[in-house]
């Protein structure tokens, strides 16, 4: 599937209320989230996108009702000793979702196709098999009845420009640079080139990209919970579970 990701540049702001508009998307999740755990079901949320595109952002309004016991946020970086080891999906395989849980991946096994491929970390017979192994692995997935939504969050150089020196100016988010950022920003051009053809070879009817302008925070944050719970909610029973009546007909006795 073709995605030109200069057709989600616009930055355009929430129309509505946002307040009010988020408040009832993350009610919406949090049935959602119920209704995962209640049905046994498991799913899977991935984020990839531009330094600074927000994905964090998004990913904290996304659990913020969320039961703590229920899902896991991964973040992903730079695979350890032990995982090199391994094949590149291994340590991926480790982090999959039980029975009820919510897996969410900030960054994930696409960094074989993205960050190793351009930073030269995997050879070119290594990302270019990676397409093949990456769609094997999320078919896998669905096969055995665990969705995975597949989020990328864009913004412009111009846009990313202003949060990296907001980072800078703000020194409650220093943290959040480095010079990894800077090394990235400078290989845009061979960026773009591998998410090209990532989205070419990966977006499938089964397991499509879904691509959110990020040049707004708000409209994208709203944009993506609304994506994402369309697509959860389309996977699990929303019907509620009924009371036991033993338990209603002792509760409603001890409650009078």
């Amino acid at each position: 599937m073709t995605i030109d990701l200069s057709d989600f540049e616009a930055g355009d702001k929430f129309p509505g209320n946002y307040d009010k508009a988020l408040k009832k998307l993350q009610q919406r999740l949090e049935r959602i989230h119920y209704a995962h755990i209640i049905h046994g079901n498991r799913a899977i949320v991935m984020f990839e996108g531009w330094d600074a595109a927000g994905k964090g952002g998004i990913i904290e309004r996304l659990t913020a009702g969320w039961d703590p016991r229920f899902f896991h946020v991964w973040p992903i970086s730079a695979p350890s000793d032990e995982e090199k080891a391994h094949d590149f999906l291994w340590r991926f395989r480790t982090r999959l979702p039980a029975e009820k849980e919510i897996a969410i991946f900030d960054r994930s096994w696409y960094g074989r196709v993205l960050v190793e491929r351009v930073e030269g970390y995997a050879s070119e017979e290594e990302w270019r098999r990676g397409y093949d192994e990456i769609n094997a692995f999320e078919a896998e997935q669905l096969a055995a009845g665990t969705p995975l939504v597949k989020v990328f969050v864009h913004i412009t150089q111009k846009e990313q420009d202003k949060r990296f020196r907001d980072r800078l100016e703000d020194k409650w988010k220093r943290w959040k640079t480095g010079l990894d950022d800077y090394r990235n920003r400078a290989r845009r051009a061979d960026y773009l080139v591998a998410m090209d053809e990532m989205f070419a070879r990966t977006s499938t009817e089964a397991a499509p990209w879904i691509v959110i302008d990020g040049n707004n925070k708000k409209a994208a944050r709203i944009a993506a919970l609304t994506t994402i719970a369309d697509v959860l909610e389309a996977k699990v029973s929303m019907e509620p579970p009924r009371l036991d009546p033993e338990v209603e007909r002792v509760a409603r006795e001890a409650l009078g």
